[in-house]
């Protein structure tokens, strides 16, 4: 067990989960809504129902981490016709340029270890198993 895939992938979870939660909570941010703040950023306008499908929420859930942002002051959520659109605020802004910035920081820690050879080695085989997460499971 000690020595599988899923392990040392759940440790490696965890270790990032905890930089990253350490970084956002000095502006306010957690965890569970970093993804939300970088599609934002990456996707100004966006509407709720296309941050919700492109991040494969629950509405529900999308819902609330959206509330909690606006409230926060994190995003704008504008009505615009029929919609809704999402914007970052200058709050907002400054936190998806940590959050953005954290995925690379904390790569570049832990990668410190390989040479720049088992880097690219590493990442392209990770990139392969991630094209593949959707072959069939054997239950």
């Amino acid at each position: 067990m000690f020595d599988t895939l899923a392990y040392h992938t759940s440790v490696l979870y965890r270790d990032f989960t905890a930089y990253t939660s350490a970084r956002l909570e000095k502006m306010g941010l957690h965890f569970g809504l970093l993804f939300l703040v970088i599609y934002v950023g990456k996707h100004p306008g966006a509407t709720p129902s296309d941050l919700t499908e492109a991040l494969h929420l629950d509405w529900g859930h999308s819902q609330r981490c959206i509330t909690k942002l606006v409230e926060n002051g994190f995003l704008t959520k504008e009505k615009a016709g029929r919609h809704y659109r999402l914007n970052l605020t200058e709050k907002g802004q400054e936190a998806f340029a940590v959050s953005h910035q954290v995925f690379f920081d904390w790569d570049k820690e832990r990668l410190a270890a390989l040479s720049g050879q088992e880097q690219e080695t590493l990442l392209a085989l990770l990139r392969k198993l991630a094209v593949h997460k959707e072959a069939p499971r054997h239950v």
